[in-house]
């Protein structure tokens, strides 16, 4: 079959594109406008239950198709590749890629409507089962696209859903999992066939129907959304249990006037390397995306022995799905409550850049965006030098690392030490051999900055909080 708009690979005769020129400011390539650009590198049916379609994904064969609207060409492919590696998480097989460039998505059907019988064309080349977009669709355009294309269709946000349900280990994770994905289902069930049709009612119910089954009836996508809703405030009621007890645990380590340190950053950027290295946690590392759901929390000691807290928290992503962040909200708050935020970010990454904004965006969501920041530049052995210089002139006071060789990591618990906040008391006395509790307390709660031991005990300076000294107060000064 002729096809009158062929698919242009980038860099192919006929694919004009001017990849500097801003498609955003002025009129677009018309040439660029009517064809789908498919991305190189880049090399499931409906499912019914109970008769409504549940958008449960079974993703095996997928295409992939995003829409460029704004940035260069190179942004574009690159934010596709980052789906695709998406994609692979989840279990996928990519066998192709596509972009098409416009000034908006269409409102219809994402790319338009000629475009998505193109797509539809693409689907049957390479007998795939799932399109996967690169954007959230609305519930009109997931509906209108997928009934052109005639295979599931799914969206970024749904995908990423679906990744976090496959990683989360916890009940609590589970929980917030289940609940990012029954509120992003609500609007999108769709009913089909004689699943829209009502349950009998009034003389249809008859004799055999017994009692309660007749009256005006229920559709059956009503009662699977009812059924949604009770979930959902099921799910509400176990998740504010279970964010009580975090709490609780968060107030005990803040009674004790324990720091804390957060680990922040983008999927696969290397945090749960950094946290194994500057606590031997053991933490899960595995070079994929969302290795990491459940929160870590472990203690750490600075080179003086002065103890903190060190959080490994869920990786962010461009465009994190909002449902995710506010059903993480109390993972979250590690995050919130912390006393430094370790924002790592992945020097070998194609745009280090846009993850540094995307994580900064989602801090900005949960309302961290003020707390003190340390930017960790990971994976230095792996990264081309200039782009690690281009990140340090942007960001100043980066560190440059490498959890996997601890390149810079003795040097970054320097920076760790520096940064977390001082007791404010500083105390200079000789302890009894018999009140070692106290040394250990100093130790553990505050900064010793001498120690010396002595005839008639230790000789200890020491910077503490007010509590501590109160409690120090009855012992000799010197």
């Amino acid at each position: 079959m002729t096809n009158p708009n062929p698919v242009h690979k980038p860099g192919s005769a006929g694919a004009r594109i001017e990849p500097t020129a801003p498609p955003d400011v002025g009129s677009l390539d018309l040439e660029d406008r009517s064809a789908l650009r498919r991305v190189a590198g880049l090399s499931t049916e409906l499912q019914d239950v109970s008769e409504v379609e549940y958008r449960q994904v079974r993703l095996e064969r997928v295409v992939l198709v995003g829409v460029w609207t704004s940035g260069t060409v190179t942004d574009a492919e690159n934010s596709l590749r980052e789906l695709a590696a998406l994609s692979e998480t989840a279990g996928a097989d990519v066998l192709d890629g596509v972009i098409q460039r416009r000034d908006k998505p269409d409102a219809a059907t994402y790319i338009g409507s000629g475009k998505a019988r193109e797509l539809r064309d693409l689907v049957i080349e390479h007998a795939a089962d799932t399109v996967i977009c690169d954007g959230e669709l609305t519930p009109g355009q997931l509906i209108q696209l997928e009934d052109v294309v005639k295979v599931k269709v799914v969206d970024r946000t749904w995908l990423i859903l679906d990744i976090f349900a496959q990683h989360a280990k916890s009940r609590e994770g589970k929980a917030q999992v289940a609940l990012a994905q029954m509120q992003y289902l609500m609007p999108r069930l769709r009913g089909w066939g004689e699943s829209l049709s009502r349950q009998a009612g009034g003389r249809a119910g008859g004799a055999t129907g017994g009692v309660g089954t007749r009256g005006p009836g229920e559709t059956k996508i009503e009662t699977d959304r009812r059924r949604i809703r009770e979930k959902v405030a099921r799910l509400r009621r176990e998740l504010r249990a279970m964010e009580t007890s975090r709490a609780t645990k968060r107030g005990r380590r803040r009674a004790n006037r324990v720091p804390a340190v957060a680990l922040a950053g983008y999927t696969n950027a290397g945090k749960s390397s950094v946290m194994n290295r500057l606590t031997g946690a053991g933490v899960l590392v595995d070079d994929s995306l969302f290795a990491t759901l459940d929160p870590t929390v472990r203690k750490a000691h600075t080179a003086d022995g002065r103890l903190y807290t060190l959080a490994d928290t869920v990786g962010f992503v461009r465009h994190l799905p909002h449902q995710l962040v506010e059903a993480f909200r109390s993972t979250l708050d590690e995050v919130t409550d912390a006393d430094l935020v370790l924002h790592v970010v992945d020097g070998s990454d194609a745009d280090p850049e846009r993850q540094l904004a995307s994580v900064r965006e989602v801090l900005t969501e949960i309302g961290a965006q003020n707390l003190p920041e340390l930017v960790v530049i990971n994976k230095a052995d792996l990264a081309d030098p200039l782009t690690v210089a281009r990140l340090r002139r942007q960001e100043p006071g980066a560190m440059v690392v490498s959890a996997r060789t601890g390149i810079g990591i003795d040097e970054l618990r320097a920076r760790i030490d520096h940064a977390l906040p001082h007791p404010p008391v500083q105390v200079e006395l000789v302890v009894p051999y018999d009140r070692g509790d106290l040394v250990s307390r100093m130790h553990s709660e505050g900064e010793v900055l001498d120690e010396e031991h002595r005839e008639s005990g230790t000789f200890v300076k020491a910077r503490v909080h007010p509590d501590l000294a109160a409690a120090l107060q009855s012992l000799s000064a010197v």
